[in-house]
């Protein structure tokens, strides 16, 4: 697992523990099934209302990988461009081919293949940009849905704080304290689980994937360099420094946006 994943998890757990222990004389006071039912069958019920249920299944199983850690090996990607593009080079026509098919990337090898059929450039580079608009869009697509989910979560929350509310009508005709402090107790949490689940879980996993498609495109911007250098003959020596740098320049840049995010979000 991602060890930034983990330590989220570890914290949330450890948030909730302290709320559980000592915001209440009973930790069971801040369980209830049924709350917990209206708002996570609530947010499941409204969000496969509002998208097909195979994109709505396919995030949910991105979300695990999201807090996995996933290797993007660029430094492999570099040194398989190297050498295909040194055996290109030399005219080893049927070496490159070979070569090609030890290459797991589908981009790199789909970028490399139209270099081998003699593709002008301008053709590639609409191609292979083509493919990363659309992995952009299709996973953009996957984080909004988390992001709808934390809108949903809240209002179910709401909702049962709302149904909780009517019931405790009955109650006040007839007197009981104990029961009216009980049941405005449970229809309050059903408020709790919908704030957590809201900011504690969905909007977490959607920057999450919204992350690991930012470094995703890095890498594709990075073999798409490599593919043009190719496609222009470049020596692969140039080409495995000018990769190297430019992962490099990725990653200060990538930096530097989260440090200008968190300079942003800073309260003055």
């Amino acid at each position: 697992m991602n060890p930034s994943g983990l330590i989220g998890i570890l914290a949330t757990v450890l948030f909730l523990a302290i709320i559980v222990l000592f915001g209440a004389d009973s930790p069971m006071r801040f369980v209830d099934p049924v709350g917990l039912a209206v708002v996570v069958g609530g947010t499941l019920a409204a969000t496969f209302m509002s998208y097909p249920p195979r994109e709505v299944l396919r995030s949910f199983r991105l979300a695990s990988t999201a807090l996995q850690q996933e290797r993007l090996h660029s430094a492999q990607h570099i040194e398989e461009l190297v050498h295909i593009s040194r055996l290109w080079i030399r005219g080893e026509l049927q070496a490159v081919e070979k070569a090609l098919t030890t290459v797991t990337n589908p981009f790199l090898r789909t970028g490399v293949q139209l270099v081998i059929d003699r593709t002008p450039d301008e053709y590639i580079q609409d191609l292979l940009h083509w493919r990363m608009l659309r992995l952009q869009q299709q996973e953009a697509a996957e984080a909004q849905i988390f992001k709808v989910m934390a809108t949903y979560a809240p209002a179910f929350g709401m909702l049962g704080t709302l149904l909780g509310l009517i019931n405790l009508m009955d109650l006040l005709g007839a007197g009981d304290i104990r029961g009216i402090g009980t049941q405005l107790g449970i229809a309050l949490l059903t408020t709790l689980y919908g704030v957590i689940l809201s900011n504690m879980v969905f909007k977490p996993l959607a920057l999450r994937l919204e992350r690991r498609t930012e470094r995703r495109l890095a890498l594709m911007n990075m073999i798409l360099e490599g593919i043009s250098m190719m496609s222009a003959g470049h020596s692969p020596g140039l080409m495995r420094e000018t990769l190297k740098s430019f992962v490099a320049q990725i990653d200060d840049e990538l930096s530097d946006a989260r440090s200008g995010a968190k300079t942003a979000n800073r309260p003055r």
